[in-house]
């Protein structure tokens, strides 16, 4: 997908060296034995999903380097089943930046290759490191994929990639059964004005799953994350006895990406099930109130975002 010109003042990206060639290509690299790569990505699951193509990028790139990641304790658990990955850094929030510090000691004695910083901090000059690439935001009207792709200089926007073992896709099997029709559902939101009123979910899935309607006598899954079983109760509820399967906290996060692969086709509300339903391949609708579609709404093909 080429890049509208418009795109391109987005970032601004700052390296340790600018007449180095770029640690992103989109191409294989040489990659000397026992590289280290340390990624910094966000403490939101959706940012973190939408930054993922960059990771991907590298470890495409750099096919035998191996790989730290720092994220946010809800975004951790997606980096998981990542081919060659040395461990993952959750940054939980301290008092006086103290989960910064602890990021420092934890990479202080390693030699870092490349450190990729997406939260713009300073720690990636205080650790030592060949090359850096530090973010600096910028106005931009972009999405959020393609502000990532113009920042590295790629040929196209870095598609967002998720790493799901066969233990975890064979698990999803069993709760999501691959080949029958399969409504999947994401009525939760982390704030009330995000969230579609839960009528109008029970009133959609009961005329797309009805005799008459595109996925006639479809199951219906229903996906949320811990903490949030009382605000899908009454959906959960609403719909046809006998067809839904609740998964509201029931799973972690990549198996509900496993499961989503299963789905015939995803309607929710802005958030990050969202955007891991759009990463799954699952058609996916995303149905926006107060925040930016054009900046977070679902990327990938057979996706679209709704008001």
């Amino acid at each position: 997908m080429p890049y509208d010109q418009a795109d391109i003042p987005c970032y601004q990206i700052s390296a340790i060296a600018t007449k180095q060639k770029p640690a992103l290509s989109g191409k294989r690299a040489g990659c000397k034995r026992g590289m280290k790569i340390l990624f910094i990505t966000s403490n939101r699951i959706g940012d973190a999903i939408l930054s993922s193509g960059l990771l991907a990028q590298l470890a495409d790139q750099y096919r035998t380097a191996r790989f730290t990641v720092a994220a946010g304790p809800a975004a951790a658990p997606l980096f998981q089943d990542m081919p060659r990955l040395e461990r993952i850094i959750v940054l939980e929030k301290r008092p006086l930046a103290g989960h910064w510090r602890k990021l420092w000691l934890n990479c202080l004695l390693h030699r870092w290759d490349i450190i990729v910083d997406l939260r713009g901090s300073a720690i990636a000059w205080l650790l030592w490191c060949r090359r850096r690439l530090v973010h600096r935001s910028q106005q931009s009207e972009a999405h959020k994929v393609v502000q990532l792709g113009v920042a590295y200089g790629l040929d196209t926007p870095p598609q967002p990639r998720i790493w799901c073992s066969a233990d975890r896709t064979a698990r999803a099997a069993h709760l999501c059964p691959v080949g029958a029709p399969l409504l999947a559902l994401g009525p939760t939101a982390n704030w009330v004005g995000k969230q579609w009123p839960i009528d109008r979910f029970a009133t959609l899935a009961a005329r797309l799953t009805s005799a008459t309607g595109p996925l006639a006598g479809a199951q219906i899954v229903v996906f949320g994350g811990p903490g949030e079983q009382a605000m899908a109760a009454p959906l959960i509820k609403a719909l046809p006895e006998g067809r839904v399967i609740d998964l509201v906290g029931k799973v972690d996060l990549l198996t509900a990406y496993a499961c989503l692969r299963n789905a015939t086709l995803y309607i929710g509300n802005d958030s990050g099930l969202m955007h891991l339903a759009a990463t799954a391949g699952v058609p996916t609708i995303g149905l926006f109130g107060p925040s930016r579609e054009n900046h977070y709404g679902p990327w990938g093909a057979n996706t679209m975002a709704v008001r």
